[in-house]
């Protein structure tokens, strides 16, 4: 029996195929299409990661949709021997259709023709309702006259409508939603165009459609099946279908649907027997009113929002206090805000009427015009249409006063033209900041003289434009200015410098810049074409070498003519000042550093002078820079030695004490001392030295002492050591890891040290007395002070200059004062020492005079420390074994 079935339902199938075998083709391969699809679509949903839960649900649907699809198509042959129009097999191809759709509709997360839903579903009806119409016309209407089955349109027209409901979404997706949801609307589209042709194959009674009307399909679900496998990761996102073509499609489809009417008129054909055209005309042209009046009604309501905006805004604007107005394109005002009243002084009737241009300031009023042209239909581009124009501009008030404001112009919608909307700002507030700000930036807040920076921008702005000829730099430093702070204070320091600052001002001619370079030091940038005097001469002639220095030297003069009165104090300072001149190749940043190097020229050599840059000058300082480096190695590498000259008792020819000096053996070269020691001072490397030459001096010392040999020793200070942190307390250490006592070490300090810092250095030494040690006043005459120094500092030794002993029994006057200073001391009860003897008859006048010790080449010169060790064993005095 089983065989017997089998055998019937070959037969059967043998019998469609030679009766119907386009039937049959057609389901086979719709079956086998739908099936690869189904299986694509649901792997891919579940093995491949989509772009999120929501698309993988789309295909999903798409995949139920196929299988039911694809088992209408396959059960369609046996279906056809029913005697319904509808069989169950066309019922599932409907299904599956609708299934399809819901799939395509969900590969996007918003609706395409978006607003609303009544805007989605009227403008899906539209579009279906006007392909059907055009179908009607074009292929159903002359079939349909001669038919009698009108269900048979049913599935044609449900997959029209399907199409038109899901394709604004499936065009609106991106990525690889829009390429599935295409590749599903390829689907519905084939199976419209399969269903279609069927529809007319069953009106025309037996009619064949053509094979590849029923290929179409299949070969659209492979697609389907193939596009979730074609995207790659990472591609870059595909761009959705622009709304305005979703929008404007259901109308381009209404309107080819009245040309097609309108050509079916004209050309005159028959009325059909049901009125089918008629009613679906008639339903769009109703849905089209429909939708125009709902349109209407979101424009009414939309302008209501946008007057309701715009009257927020400008109260918002003016309650901001901003000045909000209307003008068209001209400039002319059409409606003025009641915020001008309050900013600008103006009513705003009176305004009314007249041009915006009245009111601003002539430079400005081109930017205010090309902002106006730039609100312009005509002129305004693409990008201009996303911004607003801003301009800033002066505005006149009613006092007549100019006013810096800040306005920004929109595109303001008008009953006859588009105007411009202009909201205004006074910014005189901020623009007096600004300035503020820039001049704080560039300007000196003690003197009010431009600062270092605006003076190097101007410099650099002279030499690129004028040239070379004429453009110098003058440096000026206030000597002596470093006491001025310690003794008026810092208030009454800035006020000397704001003094100085106006003498500067008066004695520069007002075309050359005038700056604070910083701390006491100025700067004068003379620019080429002017002569930087004054009179006649400063207008006519040129800024050569010789007005420069005139100058300079004017300069001067201005700043020692008279003391700065300070604190109800006199304070007498002058002036060290540096002249460069602008060359060929030279930068300005290298003029002004010459122009700095020519002043501590002429600091170096005193003070009060002035010196013009020279090339040797700057190569100096690199050699200075470059010895202070070495010196640094060299304190590192140990190549530092101590000598020791001796001090004798002139009376006894015994040695009471040795002076350490320090030697520097730069590898087999011995450097002077003379040449190293200002660098190290300069540098602060002085500091260290001298901290190694006491410590290795006094353990020299102490063992002789230890030896029985009673001898002091003696050391001179800088004034950067005695002021360095921590000094007595170094000292202190020094004499405890030695074990010298305090008592047999002098310290020995120059009077000029004593007047430049007083009350320190007499502080320090101070407690260097307390601690035993004793003080001696190295150069002794050479100074100004010296009786009150005697007075104020307990001094127990003074030694005489060398310049005064070298002219003992040559020159009378030396000879007078050497003889004075050594009375004062006796009757001081001070220790008199003289240096630099050199001459037998030297020493014997200084005998005669009862001077008490002595040093010098006579004596002895400076030995290492064996050498002393060597005199000690053979207990002879220097001045004994010169003899």
């Amino acid at each position: 029996m089983t065989a017997a079935a089998g055998l019937g339902a070959v037969a059967l199938a043998a019998a469609l195929l030679v009766s119907k075998p386009f039937i049959v083709v057609t389901a086979i391969a719709g079956v086998v299409a739908g099936l690869v699809a189904a299986v694509s679509l649901f792997v891919a949903a579940a093995r491949v990661r989509p772009p999120s839960r929501h698309q993988s649900s789309s295909w999903r649907w798409l995949a139920w949709g196929s299988i039911t699809w694809l088992t209408g198509v396959g059960l369609r042959p046996v279906a056809e021997g029913t005697p319904f129009v509808l069989t169950f097999a066309d019922v599932l191809l409907l299904v599956g259709t609708v299934l399809l759709g819901i799939g395509c509709g969900r590969t996007a997360r918003r609706p395409a023709y978006g607003r609303s839903l009544l805007h989605y579903v009227t403008s899906a009806y539209i579009s279906a309702a006007s392909l059907f119409a055009i179908c009607w016309v074009l292929l159903l209407g002359p079939v349909y006259s001669k038919a009698d089955e009108p269900s048979t349109l049913v599935l044609p027209v449900v997959c029209l409508l399907v199409i038109c409901a899901v394709a604004p979404a499936a065009l609106a997706a991106r990525s690889a939603g829009r390429r599935i949801g295409i590749a599903a609307l390829a689907v519905l589209a084939a199976i419209t165009v399969e269903e279609m042709a069927t529809a007319i194959g069953r009106l025309t009674a037996g009619g064949t459609p053509a094979l590849i009307t029923g290929i179409v399909a299949p070969a659209a679900f492979l697609l389907l099946a193939a596009v979730p496998w074609g995207g790659r990761a990472g591609a870059e996102p595909v761009r959705s279908t622009p709304s305005a073509v979703v929008d404007g499609a259901p109308l381009a489809l209404a309107g080819i649907a009245t040309v097609v009417l309108v050509v079916r008129v004209l050309a005159g054909r028959p009325d059909e027997p049901m009125p089918v055209l008629p009613i679906v005309v008639g339903s769009i042209v109703v849905v089209l009113l429909a939708k125009v009046f709902v349109l209407a009604l979101e424009t009414v309501s939309m302008r209501g929002t946008v007057e309701s905006g715009e009257r927020q805004l400008v109260h918002l604007a003016e309650s901001a206090g901003d000045v909000v107005l209307v003008c068209d394109h001209d400039g002319v005002i059409q409606e003025m805000g009641s915020g001008v009243e309050a900013m600008y002084g103006y009513r705003p009737q009176e305004l009314v009427g007249r041009s915006i241009l009245d009111y601003v300031h002539s430079e400005d009023a081109p930017a205010v015009q090309a902002a106006l042209r730039a609100m312009t239909a005509e002129e305004e581009s693409s990008a201009d249409r996303q911004g607003a124009c801003r301009v800033s501009c002066r505005v006149r008030a009613a006092d007549g006063t100019w006013r810096p404001a800040e306005s920004v112009a929109t595109r303001h919608p008008g009953d006859v033209e588009d105007l411009v909307l202009i909201s205004t700002r006074d910014v005189s507030d901020q623009v007096a900041l600004r300035n503020q700000v820039a001049h704080l930036t560039f300007h000196d807040g003690v003197t009010g003289l431009p600062n270092r920076a605006y003076f190097e921008e101007r410099t650099r702005e002279v030499l690129a434009r004028k040239g070379l000829g004429g453009t110098a730099v003058v440096f000026l430093d206030l000597d002596g200015f470093t006491g001025v702070n310690d003794s008026v204070g810092h208030a009454g320091g800035d006020y000397l410098l704001s003094q100085a600052a106006r003498r500067l001002r008066a004695a520069v001619r007002a075309d050359d810049t005038l700056a604070r370079w910083g701390g006491d030091e100025f700067a004068v940038l003379l620019e080429s074409g002017s002569s930087g005097g004054s009179g006649p001469s400063a207008s006519s002639g040129t800024a050569d070498a010789q007005s420069a220095i005139d100058l300079a030297e004017r300069l001067v003069r201005a700043v020692s003519s008279e003391p700065f009165r300070v604190a109800d104090r006199d304070i007498a300072l002058t002036a060290s000042v540096g002249v460069a001149f602008a060359e060929d190749g030279v930068p300005a940043g290298d003029l002004i550093r010459n122009a700095d190097v020519a002043m501590a020229r002429a600091k170096e050599l005193g003070g009060r002078r002035v010196e013009v840059f020279a090339a040797h000058m700057h190569a100096d300082v690199v050699r200075r820079l470059e010895l202070a480096a070495d010196l640094q190695r060299a304190l590192l590498a140990e190549q530092f030695a101590v000598e020791y000259q001796p001090v004798v008792d002139l009376a006894t020819s015994r040695v009471t004490a040795v002076e350490a000096l320090v030697r520097w053996w730069r590898g087999s070269t011995f450097v002077p001392p003379q040449q190293f020691l200002g660098a190290a001072e300069d540098t602060g490397l002085i500091v260290p030295l001298s901290e190694w030459i006491l410590r290795e001096a006094c353990r020299e010392v102490a063992n002789w002492r230890a030896s029985s040999w009673d001898i002091g020793l003696s050391l001179n200070l800088s004034s950067r050591q005695i002021t360095a942190p921590r000094f007595v307390e170094t000292v202190e250490a020094a004499l405890a890891e030695s074990g010298l006592p305090a008592s047999a070490l002098t310290l020995e300090v120059i009077e000029e040290m004593l007047v430049e810092d007083a009350e320190e250095i007499i502080n320090r030494l101070s407690e260097l007395r307390a601690l035993g040690v004793r003080l001696a006043i190295d150069d002794f005459g050479t100074g100004y002070a010296s009786l009150a120094l005697l007075r104020q500092l307990p001094v127990d030794i003074i030694k005489i200059d060398p310049s005064f002993v070298s002219g003992l029994g040559r020159d009378e006057t030396l000879t007078l004062l050497t003889r004075t200073i050594v009375r004062l001391g006796h009757d001081l009860g001070l220790i008199v020492v003289a240096e630099g003897i050199e001459r037998p008859e030297q020493l014997e006048l200084l005998r005669e005079m009862g001077c008490t010790r002595g040093q010098g080449y006579l004596v002895a010169r400076p030995m290492a420390a064996r050498g002393v060790d060597s005199l000690m064993r053979t207990n002879l005095s220097p001045l004994q074994n010169t003899a």
